[in-house]
């Protein structure tokens, strides 16, 4: 049965964090930032020891660790500067880290990813005053060049070099490696839908697959985008944890997406959730990109502005967000004749 997790972007979780998480009904905690944990600073990959102080710690409110996050490859590796080998080097290391401590969903990232912005983020304001994040291609008037085939290509040879040397660390210590998709997913971003094809084609390691951001498809193509990637990915196994949020509109319909509550955008969550059962999937639900209710904090990193990404305790968003979350898989468990929760 699916269970719930949540991102934080940090490892210094409080007492306050982890009982919050477990009163509701949290099962597992995500890792977003590969910068966080200790060790990678120093030395540049996560230390083992500390990292199973960690895990002991998260384990002893009832949780536990699901996702992690490698250390990034930043420009220098894309690049192929002088000195990025080191960043082979830290990801690789901590591969087999989080291997032996027993953390086997592992996500790495790529500079340039998300590049270019084709977009303008805007606040977008909803029922009774919600805030959410909006992007819009018809607010940018004055566009980034699209990348050359060239650069392009070049982006491939360095993902296709990162990834010949960390998949088989990851078959040897029975370790997921995925990447997420491409957010925003503007036209000509490297994750997309067919970016996805193409490190599947070229890596069908069983241990290779996908966080699959059901918000950033639904931006890209849609709920029936969603439910056909679904199915495709999901029968050959390459779901390794999903990203719940719902949002209207998409950048092809509307040339705008706006990210809302669970149960006011365009998606029917629960077919969501149907699909996945279908499918065979097992791994955690993790409900992303909050939307700010009143007395909640907004996000300071004006990346993300107006949209909720890590974890913040006492949010009322984030109670609303889990609380359906867990009405809905209960709901499926009731559907199937099987029971849900602890």
């Amino acid at each position: 049965m699916m269970k719930i997790s949540v991102t934080v972007n940090m490892c210094d979780l409080t007492d306050r964090d982890l009982k919050q998480m477990c009163q509701l009904g949290i099962d597992y905690v995500d890792f977003g930032k590969g910068s966080s944990f200790p060790g990678v600073q120093e030395q540049g990959y996560p230390d083992l020891d500390q990292l199973l102080q960690l895990r002991r710690r998260v384990r002893s409110f009832g949780l536990d660790m699901n996702r992690v996050t490698l250390p990034d490859f930043t420009d220098r590796f894309m690049n192929n500067l002088p000195g990025c080998e080191k960043e082979l080097e830290n990801s690789s290391l901590a591969v087999k880290v989080f291997g032996e401590a027993g953390l086997l969903i592992v996500r790495q990232r790529f500079a340039g990813d998300t590049a270019p912005v084709l977009t303008n983020g805007y606040k977008a304001v909803q029922r009774g005053g919600a805030v959410a994040r909006g992007e819009s291609l018809g607010l940018m008037k004055n566009k980034p060049e699209m990348p050359s085939l060239k650069e392009w290509e070049r982006f491939w040879s360095r993902f296709m070099e990162a990834f010949r040397t960390l998949v088989p660390l990851a078959e040897d210590y029975n370790v997921k490696l995925t990447v997420h998709p491409s957010d925003t997913p503007n036209h000509g971003t490297l994750f997309g839908g067919l970016g996805f094809h193409r490190i599947i084609d070229a890596f069908p390691s069983k241990n290779v697959g996908f966080v699959y951001c059901v918000g950033t498809r639904a931006e890209e193509g849609g709920s029936s985008l969603v439910m056909d990637e679904i199915n495709h990915y999901g029968r050959k196994g390459k779901i390794c944890l999903v990203h719940l949020r719902n949002v209207r509109g998409s950048l092809p319909t509307a040339g705008a997406f706006e990210e809302a509550l669970l149960d006011d955008g365009d998606l029917n969550v629960f077919k969501i959730l149907l699909e996945l059962r279908k499918v065979g999937y097992e791994g955690c639900i993790n409900p992303d990109h909050i939307t700010q209710l009143e007395g909640d904090s907004i996000d300071l990193d004006q990346n993300w502005a107006h949209s909720g990404i890590g974890w913040k305790s006492s949010s009322i968003g984030w109670g609303y967000s889990i609380g359906y979350v867990r009405a809905l898989l209960t709901a499926l468990a009731e559907f199937e004749g099987k029971r849900y929760g602890h």
